[in-house]
């Protein structure tokens, strides 16, 4: 029996992993559970998953991340908080299946190194990247990686209208059920950037080597390419379920829950086109900022999360989010090899910065 804790699991992510365990009855023993702050539906787990012992907070998932009875922990967090528990897990040599895109983002190299060191394996549980992880059988082998994107809410609608968007519109996402904030970074592409830094970091390519695609029937979820041209996809119906179960049950593979088996016949077409980046800029920035490193990814992450949040508060529009980001970026007092305590404290004067940005007005480009 594979002992499991899973940090953030009242989100979208925790919840579709214990439904998960369930259908895998008798294959996992539940350590723990943690949240941030919705207690009441953390009660109902534990009465219901009999986990050892729960907790609220960081400093909470903290200590689960120490408890070395854990075989994996699933880091199912958003946010910069996921950052320390998932560094505090790879000290104590437990398996991590990942869910939180900041502490790739944020400290992708100080986090791969140290995973290195500790012999720990760290699997994505990114439907994009779980692909990736799938097709992969020698990565000395691989020449590009193919991260497919929805193209959300407003692929279809022009500039105009994704600049006069409502919260409600861009919550709408037409394949995929998600958290608020994610479901914004996919209206606004920024997810896709964030996961082509999740990429650069988890498989070690460059940038060059990793290329967007919008496929808005999200049935491919993303390929490789190898040296000699062959091109090896990952396919099936949109389902969270899916990555989630293989990455928490790796190396290996059950019957768990499906939606239903993917029907080639019944798949009326799969069609495929580069990003628009005169709509989609915050692409573009990610790229940029990952190429650059360093603190660059760490002031995108915490100013573009700072603007999403204002966003959802009805403070700024859906565009605006990207041209506060694009000009927190700008100013950014950059470090290039920044230390663990650095990266906290640029992501504190990061938001604290954006913060006073937005409630100026003063971030139009």
């Amino acid at each position: 029996m594979k002992k499991i804790s899973i940090i953030g699991s009242t989100g979208s992510i925790g919840r579709q992993a214990l439904e998960v365990i369930e259908k895998l009855d008798g294959q996992f023993e539940i350590i723990a559970l943690a949240c941030g702050s919705n207690k009441e539906l953390l009660n109902e787990q534990a009465k219901k998953f009999k986990p050892r012992y729960v907790c609220f907070g960081e400093d909470g998932a903290e200590k689960i991340c120490s408890d070395k009875e854990n075989d994996i922990i699933l880091m199912a967090c958003s946010g910069k908080i996921g950052l320390k528990p998932t560094l505090t897990a790879i000290k104590n040599g437990i398996d991590i299946a990942l869910a939180n895109k900041e502490t790739l983002v944020m400290a992708g190299d100080i986090v791969m190194k140290k995973a290195k060191e500790n012999n720990v394996n760290i699997i994505p549980v990114d439907s994009e990247h779980c692909a990736i992880h799938q097709c992969i059988k020698n990565i000395n082998q691989v020449d590009k990686l193919i991260i497919t994107a929805s193209g959300g809410p407003f692929l279809n609608k022009s500039l105009d209208d994704i600049k006069n968007a409502t919260v409600e519109q861009a919550l709408a996402h037409p394949r995929w059920n998600m958290g608020k904030k994610i479901t914004i970074d996919s209206a606004t592409l920024m997810n896709k950037g964030l996961e082509v830094i999740e990429a650069h970091h988890l498989f070690g390519f460059e940038y060059d080597n990793i290329e967007v695609v919008v496929h808005p029937q999200s049935i491919v979820h993303s390929a490789i390419e190898y040296k000699d041209g062959s091109v090896i996809a990952q396919l099936g119906l949109p389902s969270m379920h899916i990555p989630i179960q293989y990455a928490i049950t790796y190396p290996e593979r059950y019957e768990g829950i499906k939606s239903k088996s993917f029907s080639f016949a019944q798949t009326a077409k799969l069609t495929f086109e580069k990003p628009d980046y005169e709509k989609f800029p915050s692409v573009k920035l990610a790229y940029e900022t990952g190429k650059k490193g360093g603190t660059a990814t760490v002031c995108m992450n915490a100013a573009n999360e700072e603007a999403v949040f204002a966003f959802l508060d009805g403070k700024i529009k859906l565009y605006d989010i990207y041209q506060i980001t694009k000009k927190m970026c700008d100013s950014h007092n950059f470090i290039k090899n920044p230390a663990i305590d650095e990266i906290f404290e640029t992501d504190k004067i990061v938001r604290e910065e954006t913060k006073k940005l937005i409630n100026s007005g003063n971030f139009i480009i």
